[in-house]
């Protein structure tokens, strides 16, 4: 099956730690957001959505590329994100608009990221050393329940 994870990380590499452990396992095509377009989603199977959390939802730029997907047909997707919070209810607009345009989901991943953004930052941020060894092992368990299901 062919994979790509399409994945938006800002502010300290959170999410793309995540993406590459989850890519290797895959054996993916790694793609940062900014190098997608939505004619790529014709060329794969399974794609990954993933994006750290601002204000309860996935990055604006990830969320555009998304609402401005074509529907379509035999696509399998999963999603992921990283957070201050740590909260999974945070995949759930990925999860939503994805369904919308037809993917399948295949499953969600989340975990706590280092975070400096907004007020966070005046106390050194928080979750340092997030996502950590632990968080890196659960994601490539994650991504190996994927290839199972797949």
């Amino acid at each position: 099956m062919k994979t790509a994870i399409i994945y938006k990380s800002v502010h300290h590499g959170n999410t793309k730690k995540i993406a590459k452990v989850m890519a290797d396992v895959l054996e993916a095509e790694l793609l940062d957001l900014k190098d997608a377009n939505s004619d790529i989603i014709r060329e794969y199977d399974l794609i990954g959505f993933g994006s750290g959390i601002y204000f309860y939802k996935p990055h604006k730029k990830l969320r555009r590329f998304i609402e401005g997907l074509d529907k379509v047909e035999n696509k399998k997707a999963f999603v992921f994100s990283t957070s201050g919070a740590g909260k999974p209810e945070f995949n759930k607009w990925l999860k939503e608009k994805l369904a919308d345009k037809g993917f399948e989901i295949m499953g969600e991943f989340h975990c706590k990221g280092f975070d400096t953004y907004g007020l966070t930052k005046l106390i050194g941020g928080i979750n340092k050393g997030r996502p950590n060894e632990e968080d890196l092992k659960n994601a490539e368990n994650f991504a190996n329940g994927l290839k199972e299901k797949i």
